[in-house]
């Protein structure tokens, strides 16, 4: 009975948030909610499920809001702004290096786990020098989406936030263990770019029109998105030391992120921007992108209290250990890491990291396999093929901006990043990350 209305609540979820019927904190509170209450729960018993699911998800919370103000105030003052500006003028008229400077700008861009303000750091720069070159866009947005569902794996980024509250583990700790894994995603972003470099260049050769010279210093298209007044050049050297300090604490784990971010955040506006209203709008400005988010962390932290202290996970494995093979059942986190891709790009993260990971966990536990471990797994497929997903409204924002139809970059893009996502795995199961 209640693998069957587990399962009944996953698939409603499913289809509800694909459909966009309703929103995903919505399904994460009532569905479960309901389920309950037919599985026969009291509504003492409920509220206990919900207390205790909330309270696993509070810090994530805490953690995103105050990481997103950080890396935002950062923004403001120009933190980013020399290193793009330097990477672009060593690029001049070399198409290897112009992909390359794109790959490397999208990767810093992504530091904050942001996918809108990378889109908005990157394409908007890099556009005007596809146009200019004649390198296509789809090359472009395959480029920033492979480093945005690289980088993505930070553990303030919103799909490590998500795997980690699945599994009531810190993001922190789940992300220190792929760092390796992440570092050669990094690798491949990077060959990538190579690779389609020669791509362009023997196309261009083909259509003749090989050789075109640029003056990136005036054709850079670079359009300041922030007030010049909030740019803090005197205080580069202080931002970036901060910034390096909090990663390293990060790495650390001395402190809690949460807390880390906290404090980071406190010095950066109060040094950056002493006087008080400007801290109050700042505030109010960056604090809005990361709201949406926030309430979902905490429906979801209502979803897996109900559906862990139920039974209703372990009820529901049994049944999945039951359908599968033997000889499958203890490589299924691998299996599903390897369609991850695909089936993060239909399902979208919420459904893939609360309804999905807790289940396949629970059903590899008996084989020794950490929830960890199939966190990792997880992750890797869903996160690299973030941005060809029409479930995450920011891939509009990256077609947009680089002017491409949503059939051409799933087309042109997809294969390249399941291909990098497969690659990771292989890595992290050599390197016994997985």
């Amino acid at each position: 009975m209640l693998a069957i209305i587990g399962y009944a609540i996953i698939i409603v979820m499913m289809f509800l948030i694909l459909k966009d019927k309703a929103l995903p904190a919505t399904c994460f509170v009532f569905l479960p909610i309901i389920g309950a209450v037919i599985a026969g729960f009291s509504i003492t018993d409920i509220s206990g499920f919900v207390s205790k699911g909330v309270g696993t998800t509070w810090a994530t919370a805490i953690l995103f809001v105050f990481s997103i103000l950080y890396f935002g105030i950062m923004n403001y003052a120009g933190l980013f702004d020399k290193l793009v500006d330097y990477l672009l003028k060593v690029a001049g008229n070399n198409v290897t290096m112009i992909l390359l400077a794109t790959a490397i700008i999208a990767i810093i861009g992504h530091i904050d786990g942001a996918t809108t303000s990378t889109y908005l750091i990157t394409i908007p720069v890099m556009l005007p020098i596809f146009k200019k070159m004649k390198l296509r866009p789809t090359v472009l947005l395959l480029i920033v989406s492979s480093a945005t569902g690289v980088m993505n794996l930070v553990p303030w980024g919103g799909p490590t936030i998500r795997a980690a509250t699945a599994i009531g583990q810190d993001a922190t700790q789940l992300w220190v263990s792929m760092i390796p894994m992440q570092v050669f995603g990094i690798v491949c972003t990077l060959s990538l770019a190579v690779y389609f470099s020669f791509v362009e260049k023997k196309r261009l050769a083909k259509a003749g029109e090989a050789g075109i010279v640029v003056d990136l210093s005036k054709d850079s298209g670079r359009i300041e998105e922030t007030d010049l007044s909030m740019k803090r050049p005197k205080l580069l050297w202080f931002n970036l030391l901060l910034t390096i300090i909090i990663i390293v604490l990060l790495v650390k784990n001395i402190f809690p992120a949460y807390a880390v971010f906290m404090f980071g955040m406190l010095i950066a506006i109060a040094v950056n921007y002493p006087d008080l209203k400007m801290q109050q709008t700042i505030i109010h400005d960056l604090a809005g992108g990361s709201i949406g988010l926030v309430v979902t962390l905490i429906g979801a932290g209502v979803f897996l209290g109900i559906f862990v202290n139920t039974g209703m996970i372990d009820a529901m494995s049994q049944v999945l250990i039951h359908l599968l093979p033997g000889s499958l059942q203890k490589y299924l986190h691998l299996i599903i890491g390897a369609l991850g891709a695909p089936m993060g790009m239909i399902m979208g993260p919420d459904p893939y990291y609360y309804g999905v990971l807790p289940l396949i966990s629970e059903t590899v536990a008996r084989f020794g396999v950490t929830p960890d471990q199939v966190a990792h797994a997880m992750l890797i497929g869903e996160n690299v093929a973030l941005a060809v997903s029409p479930c995450v409204p920011t891939t509009f924002l990256a077609m947009g901006l680089a002017g491409v139809e949503l059939k051409d970059h799933i087309k042109f893009s997809f294969k390249w990043l399941w291909g990098i996502s497969i690659l990771m795995l292989v890595f992290a199961v050599l390197f016994n990350i997985i």
